[in-house]
């Protein structure tokens, strides 16, 4: 018995797992991590030596910090790039998160004769790139007159098919004796939705929130084809503005890179525990699903 376990330890499928996952680990890590080392040197070293995990502490400082934080003209179009970002990221998120959870509750906790067409046209969206959908976008926003604002920037993504497909998963794995009992006591439909159903899905909105927040706050093709002023631009268009053919500002580019990463860092650690939770419940939910 001991030697079947031992050997089921050992089975050359969970080695190749072993090393895949090692192999992607270091694909994911090393970049941050050498960032991380970059940030703390000169640029001119890293136009030398490239990104590198050297850990020569001759030539690290916290130079390149202080004159992020020096409020000099470079610092203060940072942090105007930072707080465009945060404004984006946080009216996007809260937003799509509100929405999604409606439209899911929607289609989980009512019987109506198109709620299955409804969803299926949720999911196909999906299966098409947003690339495809970038020009139509874009016209139609010029047409409405939201380009080179926030609005127009946030609209687009405020109803997220995966966001909605994850919610559903989570709101079917919900008793619905929930909503007969809160029925019986005399609670309104909204009321059952926002004072009792929704406290539940807690885990839910942080797995959903951390991801979309990801998304918002990394992307970049779409709020540079729709900001045009340089006052309005995210973080990462203003740290890509860093890159010229007349000089690079790799110093504040690189500490500013691993300062943008903070904001998502810090969430991931305060709603870890419901993000696990959240994801876990979702997963097993869809495995059950894929049985059926």
């Amino acid at each position: 018995m001991l030697v079947s376990i031992q050997m089921s330890m050992y089975s050359p499928d969970r080695h190749i797992g072993t090393r895949f996952f090692c192999f992607r680990y270091d694909i994911i890590v090393f970049p941050v991590f050498a960032g991380l080392l970059a940030s703390f040197r000169p640029g001119k070293e890293l136009i030398r030596r490239g990104l590198s995990i050297d850990l020569d502490f001759s030539t690290m400082s916290l130079d390149n910090y202080t004159y992020l934080f020096s409020g000099n003209a470079d610092s203060q179009k940072y942090f105007m790039w930072y707080k465009n970002s945060l404004i984006i990221t946080i009216v996007s998120v809260v937003l799509t998160l509100l929405i999604c959870y409606f439209v899911a509750y929607g289609l989980t906790m009512y019987n109506y004769r198109l709620k299955n067409f409804l969803f299926f046209l949720v999911i196909a969206t999906m299966m098409v790139p947003f690339e495809i959908l970038m020009l139509p976008l874009y016209k139609e926003i010029i047409a409405i007159g939201l380009i080179d604002s926030y609005v127009g920037v946030i609209i687009t993504g405020l109803c997220s098919a995966s966001t909605i497909f994850f919610f559903k998963q989570y709101l079917s794995g919900l008793p619905k004796d929930l909503l007969d009992a809160a029925r019986i006591d005399g609670a309104t439909e909204y009321g059952i939705a926002t004072k009792i159903i929704l406290p539940l899905t807690k885990p839910a909105f942080a797995s959903m929130g951390i991801l979309s927040a990801m998304g918002v706050w990394n992307a970049i093709l779409w709020p540079l084809l729709v900001l045009k002023g340089a006052e309005k631009f995210t973080l990462p268009i203003g740290l890509n503005t860093l890159l010229t053919p007349y000089g690079n500002n790799y110093d504040v580019l690189i500490a500013g890179s691993m300062f943008g990463i903070l904001p998502i860092f810090i969430i991931f650690l305060i709603f870890q525990k419901y993000i696990i939770d959240g994801m876990t419940a979702g997963a097993v939910k869809g495995l059950s699903l894929i049985h059926i």
